[in-house]
């Protein structure tokens, strides 16, 4: 068997030398002599080590620095060849204390997002707690850390690591039975710059040939600033140009620019001619954000009046400013709220005015969705009513507000207190008694920090949803089932322990979600292995129906009626095999199923039908309804489309519209917003879909016809990829002929999962500005997208379906929409404290002078020269490298992140 050091010698050879350098380097001292853990014992204790003092470990914690370093995205020679994914990167973490340290009873906790396949250290083991919860032990011979040495544990994980924010906080360390102690060095701070997180214990990629490459093959290249320049070249700045224009666009826009129209002196609204559906503080939302942006309410004002045009559309509507008078047709609420809000966006900040407009208005898709997930991490009531403001200025019309999963539960339910007593906390509690384990780098202490624990009480629900009626939002809920559902499974446990404790066996086991027999050893996505109801049980089928009954009473209280509810029923991984409770229901013919695998099928069918004997439409993603059949569920139901279109994915996405079902797009590709802003392992977020979604990818996207994104766009390693939409090459098991083919999408949705998202900064700059692409894209089709072929095409790089005029005309429409972004719209969510993401600029030193752009002309670029001050850049200037430069917000208190030219 090889020594570690020559397996690491040998991966050197396929590598550049400062790399092959660093690897034998890493192994120092504590080099494993052997890979096979079996070798070395974990946690053997002795009675003389083991440590009784609070203040000793407290004092250990708070002074022991750990770095996190990813090695290696590719060390192919020495993942594990007997398996089928060779898959793996290389880790070092490293511990440096400030006292010795000799105890033997010690474990550090920590999360790690992706499995640890391999462990080369001799010091130290790792054991899988659950999920990504991670214990770091010491083996049996280690003697114990000696002040100011520096200790390593290198390990292999599972497939790759791309970006810094992988790295997940807040280890902690436990001895014995003294209170778990957070290690300082571990937490996160806040840049003074950006406003955005920081890791102390992450130290930045320096290699990022083998750091942000997934493979060797990887052709994704580093947005620095010269990438980024190059991007953005072909936007210029057009300042005198963008009076008037809206986000998003409107259906037709006849814009006098020689007549401007000051709003300075207010507006005074007349509701005599309002529809007589429609009561005048229904537009108050609307009225106040004019006002948030200066336009004030004002009797000698320009009269603002509402009429009646009964042939609209809902949502449609008729606006036409004058210097006189400003008039609004509109049917329903949103029609005369969109008009108010075209008025908001079309005012300049700097001036109040406008220019005089005709608009005829109606939205592309009748939904238009943003899906927030709070339960991984929990974002206040608050937030979630600043984000149904911002959906609202932008026309959007539905929140899918995700408030359960593995890592939380975040909804009071009448009589299940233990869903938000354990479901909604996280902390160091390995029985789960009275909350849940402490994934997600979320710490030991549960009423440490409100981003990770938290719910909303029944009348926090109530409010959120007229906070959301009155803004012509629906709120969708989501509980996730059968699979993502392990806050729910060990709350339900909590509770049955609680009653079983008070001898009342029947009511303990009525909404018990797991078979105490069942021996079935799976993993799901997110690693865990006890996540999924057990859908044999009939008191899952109790406690389903018990959470929609509950939720359903909320939004009768809230005048809200429940039109849509989520189940989830995605990512169900083969739990039920070994459960006697499901053999037992296999067995009984009476239910229509023949063998275990369809009992996850049978579940989405038989609670989609439960929904819709409650007037409910059932709603999923698309995995989990793609096995259902199709008969056997409701005629309604709401799909979302999540699959990667470099993968295939207009496929599945086509076998579901031929079902008549509502589909709604929600493309990770392009609608994940906890994907990557840029191509720079700085940037936040996970990247398993894109590793670039910016606000140009999405503004580019042709939803109704997916497959010809292909002749645009490049797979997660920058390749060129092809779909092929053609009807001979069967699309799927529900395709259908040509004259049959169905092709309606229902809508948009933009989706913000929040695993690695700790905090509303963090969470404001993954959303914003991106959302309102989402709403550009939701709202207006542009003449530029290529129209779907019922027949089916072939769409590749070398096709050229998008021609060479639609793909000016879509520079041209991007151009007009950055401008107006850089130079007024990002200004107006900065008014309303909203922290999006500043992008930081490109640049390039062209004979010796400084060239930079940004990708939103507007925002301020500034530099600054080693031992200088920042100043504003305007025109390109004479310098010398290395120069450092930022974009800067309107109001100027906050700044991108920097980008570097060091030649």
């Amino acid at each position: 068997m090889k020594t570690i050091i020559q397996q690491l010698m040998c991966l050197s050879k396929n590598l550049p030398m400062r790399l092959a350098i660093s690897l034998v380097i890493v192994t120092g001292a504590h080099a494993q002599t052997s890979v096979n853990q079996k070798e070395q014992p974990i946690g053997s204790l002795t009675q003389e080590r083991a440590l009784t003092s609070q203040e000793t470990l407290h004092q250990f914690a708070q002074y022991l620095d750990i770095k996190y370093q990813l090695i290696s995205n590719y060390p192919e020679q020495i993942c594990d060849s007997e398996k089928k994914d060779k898959r793996c990167f290389l880790v070092r973490i490293s511990f440096t204390p400030k006292h010795d340290f000799i105890a033997k009873n010690w474990r550090i906790i920590f999360s790690q997002m992706r499995p640890v396949k391999k462990v080369l250290s001799n010091d130290f083991g790792i054991k899988i707690i659950q999920g990504d919860l991670n214990e770091i032990i010491p083996r049996e011979h280690f003697s114990g850390f000696k002040a100011d040495n520096t200790y390593h544990l290198d390990f292999l994980a599972e497939h790759w690591q791309l970006a810094e924010s992988d790295a997940m906080p807040n280890y902690y360390i436990v001895a014995g039975n003294l209170k778990p102690e957070i290690i300082a060095s571990t937490q996160l701070n806040y840049d003074l710059q950006t406003q955005l997180e920081v890791r102390p214990y992450a130290p930045a990629f320096n290699d990022l040939e083998v750091q942000y490459k997934r493979s060797k093959t990887d052709k994704l290249p580093y947005d620095g600033a010269k990438q980024v320049f190059k991007d953005n070249r072909d936007i210029k700045a057009i300042p005198t140009k963008i009076q008037g224009q809206i986000l998003p666009t409107p259906k037709r826009l006849k814009i006098n620019q020689s007549q401007m129209v000051s709003l300075a002196n207010g507006l005074f609204f007349d509701y005599q001619n309002l529809s007589k559906k429609v009561k005048p503080e229904d537009l108050d939302p609307a009225i106040k954000r004019l006002q948030v942006l200066g336009v004030k309410q004002n009797e000698k004002g320009i009269v603002v009046r509402f009429k009646t045009n009964p042939m609209l559309v809902p949502e449609s509507y008729q606006l036409t400013v004058t210097p006189k008078l400003i008039t609004i047709y509109g049917k329903d609420a949103a029609s005369y709220s969109y008009g108010l809000s075209s008025i908001a966006s079309a005012v300049h900040l700097s001036s109040l005015s406008l220019p005089e407009m005709v608009i005829e208005d109606s939205p592309r898709y009748e939904f238009r969705g943003m899906h927030l997930d709070v339960s991984r991490n929990f974002r206040s009531k608050e937030y979630v009513l600043k984000l149904l403001d911002q959906m609202a200025a932008y026309k959007l019309n539905a929140l899918h507000l995700h408030m359960a999963d593995d890592e939380g539960w975040r909804l009071q339910i009448q009589d299940l207190p233990e869903l938000t007593q354990v479901g909604s906390r996280r902390c160091h509690d390995l029985t789960e008694s009275r909350c849940l384990l402490p994934q997600l780098g979320s710490g030991p202490d549960d009423k440490a920090n409100p981003d990770v624990n938290g719910f909303y009480s029944k009348q926090d629900y109530i409010e959120i949803l007229t906070y959301a009626a009155a803004r012509q939002i629906q709120v969708i809920p989501s509980m996730d089932m059968p699979g993502h559902s392990r806050a729910a499974i060990r709350s339900m446990e909590a509770r049955y322990r609680n009653l079983m404790a008070k001898n009342q066996p029947e009511e303990a086991e009525m909404y018990r979600l797991l078979d105490p027999l069942d021996k079935t050893e799976y993993r799901s996505v997110q690693y865990y292995n006890d996540n999924t109801l057990n859908v044999c049980l009939p008191s899952t089928y109790a406690f389903v129906d018990k959470v929609i009954e509950e939720i359903t009473r909320l939004h009768e209280q809230a005048g809200a009626p429940l039109a849509i509810y989520h189940i989830g029923a995605d990512e169900t991984a083969g739990a039920w095999l070994n459960s006697p409770a499901c053999e037992g229901f296999v067995a009984n013919r009476n239910n229509g199923i023949e063998d275990k695998s369809q009992l996850g099928a049978y579940f989405i069918e038989r609670i989609a039908n439960m929904l819709d004997d409650k007037g409910i439409k059932a709603a999923g993603w698309s995995d989990g309804l793609g096995h259902v059949n199709p008969e056997k569920m409701p005629n309604s139901v709401h799909t979302n489309l999540w699959d990667i279109l470099s993968h295939g994915g207009h496929k599945n996405v086509h076998n579901q519209l031929a079902l008549g079902w509502d589909a709604v797009l929600s493309t990770p590709d392009v609608l994940y917003f906890d994907m990557p802003s840029a191509a720079d392992p700085r940037e936040h977020g996970y990247y398993w879909a894109s590793r670039k979604t910016n606000s140009r990818q999405i503004h580019s996207f042709m939803p109704d016809n997916l497959p010809a994104n292909a002749e645009q766009w490049r797979d997660i390693e920058n390749k060129p990829y092809q779909a092929d939409d053609r009807l001979e090459k069967k699309v799927g098991k529900f395709a259908n002929q040509p004259k049959e083919r169905k092709h309606h999408v229902a809508g948009l949705q933009g989706q913000l999962w929040t695993e690695t998202i700790r905090s509303d900064v963090m969470a404001d700059s993954m959303i914003y500005p991106r959302m309102l692409l989402l709403a550009e894209k939701a709202w207006h089709k542009p003449q530029w997208e290529v129209p779907y072929d019922y027949g089916g095409l072939l769409y590749n790089a070398e096709s050229e379906y998008f021609t060479p005029f639609a793909r000016e005309q879509q520079r041209t429409d991007w151009q007009r929409i950055a401008n107006h972004l850089g130079h007024n719209e990002l200004a107006k969510l900065e008014l309303q404290g909203v922290i999006y993401r500043l992008p930081p600029p490109g640049a390039k030193i062209i004979n010796g002078k400084l060239h930079a752009n940004v990708s939103f002309p507007g925002l301020e670029i500034q530099f600054k020269l080693p031992g200088k001050d920042w100043q504003t850049y305007t025109n390109p200037i004479s310098v010398k490298a290395p120069v450092e430069l930022r974009s800067v917000s309107h109001l100027g208190n906050r700044a991108s992140r920097s980008q570097f030219i060091e030649e």
